[in-house]
């Protein structure tokens, strides 16, 4: 893959701009070189009349969306589909929702994926806060849920969500199941 591509993957991702230097350290290429793929990926964006700009921001690079989409970008924002949480994020969310206060490892590990991202989008859109820090080598933050997430689900308080075991089977179905797995050879 070439640098021009990768930096625009990259950049493509990135959530706040990138330095040049940075971006020489991850593609192991002289900052001289990864400017002058930024000015020319710059460039072809403008070229083709893409819907992306790249420009220089905070002392790094970052892609936007083209001041001319502005209008339509308006009109999406208020749509459906841009404004569902993916099964991902929904998840991390019933984690939270669950198991209050809890860190992202522990998020993690109940998922086994990275949640960074859902993370993220949630506390973005209000519906997850850190709540605290746990008291243990680089105090790892604890998240919990918010009032807009009460509001959302039309609950008084967290007492409110219907049991989780409602939603697990009967623990004689799992002692059934791991009986079951063990007598196989």
């Amino acid at each position: 893959m070439k640098s021009r591509s990768i930096l625009e993957a990259i950049l493509f991702v990135a959530e706040q701009p990138v330095p040049s230097e940075e971006l020489a350290e991850v593609l192991e290429i002289p900052v001289a070189a990864v400017e002058a793929e930024l000015e020319g990926l710059s460039a072809d964006l403008s070229a083709r009349g893409s819907g992306i700009v790249l420009r220089r921001a905070a002392g790094g690079w970052r892609c936007y969306s083209h001041p001319e989409a502005f209008p339509y970008l308006e009109r999406f924002a208020s749509t459906d589909t841009a404004n569902r949480l993916s099964s991902a994020a929904l998840e991390v969310l019933s984690v939270v929702a669950y198991r209050q206060p809890v860190s992202r490892s522990q998020i993690a590990e109940i998922r086994g994926v990275d949640s960074d991202s859902a993370i993220r989008t949630l506390e973005r859109r209000g519906l997850i806060e850190e709540v605290g820090r746990l008291p243990l080598p680089g105090t790892p933050t604890i998240y919990g849920t918010t009032g807009l997430f009460l509001e959302r689900l039309g609950l008084q308080s967290m007492e409110d969500l219907p049991p989780l075991a409602d939603h697990v089977p009967p623990s004689t179905v799992v002692e059934t199941l791991e009986e079951t797995f063990r007598a196989d050879p």
